[in-house]
């Protein structure tokens, strides 16, 4: 990967992992689904009016949206309702190991034995991170998110090939057009009371939404699809995941005051060095 490439995606685990965390406190006002909802339809408000209808594509694009934004994003930020925000940001680097078990599968990319053992390595840690005390009792929860991170790196395959194809801004802005109205019904359905979660929602969690839908879903994924683009998804991963554990951290820990067990410490690092072995390989290193 070249160093354009390198620093463009940099931005993508900045802007994620902060958003991530932030996206938190505006369930007192919308529930997960229908936050999720507003992030496309503003995403798309701003991006499609730049790109003409990729035709030919819109079939897959919609299959896409279903699976890479709608139903990820509505398992994953549910699961992070019933979680702390500093757990969910280190249960979410499990997209890696289920990325490259995806990417085997679907692409036939071979992962090399290191990355095989760093697979185990890593649900190791999910199981250790797991019994922290402020864990206790979110089962629901925590399943939710592993499953979202499973159906995330699953969608990122089926969208490698788009990016290919298409714009990753354009792309961003078609993927994001299909998935929004779709959350919206879905939360009317679900989580009900759509025009009252909206007439009532406060000031400070309305620029929340403004935050991931108008900023941080542009900003990321264009920067994450252009990267894609021209890269191997296993080089484009290292950069994007290791930064969102540190930002996300952080951004828990001062912004929304959570205080990390030792056990999620320890289980995040080992779920961490699991993901390092699997994305650093050398030259040398035999595939299976």
């Amino acid at each position: 990967m070249n160093f354009k490439d390198t620093l463009v995606a940099s931005l993508v685990p900045i802007f994620l992992g902060f958003g991530f965390v932030i996206a938190k406190p505006a369930f007192e006002s919308f529930p997960p689904i229908l936050l999720m909802g507003l992030r496309f339809i503003f995403a798309a408000s701003i991006l499609i009016w730049w790109f003409p209808i990729p035709k030919g594509f819109l079939k897959k694009i919609f299959i896409a949206s279903f699976i890479a934004n709608t139903l990820q994003y509505s398992i994953t930020y549910t699961g992070l309702n019933f979680i702390d925000a500093s757990a969910a940001v280190l249960l979410v680097q499990t997209e890696v190991p289920f990325g490259v078990i995806f990417a085997f599968f679907m692409l036939k990319e071979k992962p090399t034995l290191r990355a095989f053992i760093g697979i185990g390595i890593a649900f190791i840690g999910v199981y250790i991170l797991t019994g922290s005390p402020n864990l206790d009792g979110k089962i629901f929860g925590i399943t939710l998110t592993i499953l979202g991170s499973a159906i995330w790196a699953l969608g990122q395959v089926i969208v490698k090939p788009l990016s290919k194809e298409i714009n990753p801004l354009a792309l961003v802005a078609w993927l994001a057009l299909f998935s929004g109205p779709t959350l919206i019904l879905i939360s009317a359905v679900i989580e009900g009371d759509t025009i009252s979660y909206l007439s009532t929602a406060k000031f400070n969690h309305w620029l929340i939404a403004f935050y991931i839908g108008f900023i941080m879903q542009p900003v990321t994924y264009g920067c994450f699809y252009y990267v894609l683009k021209n890269n191997p998804l296993y080089k484009v991963l290292p950069i994007v995941t290791m930064g969102i554990p540190p930002t996300g951290l952080l951004a828990a820990i001062f912004l929304l005051g959570e205080k990390p067990t030792s056990e999620l410490f320890i289980g995040g690092g080992v779920v961490i060095f699991g993901v390092i072995m699997i994305l650093y390989k050398k030259k040398e290193e035999i595939n299976l």
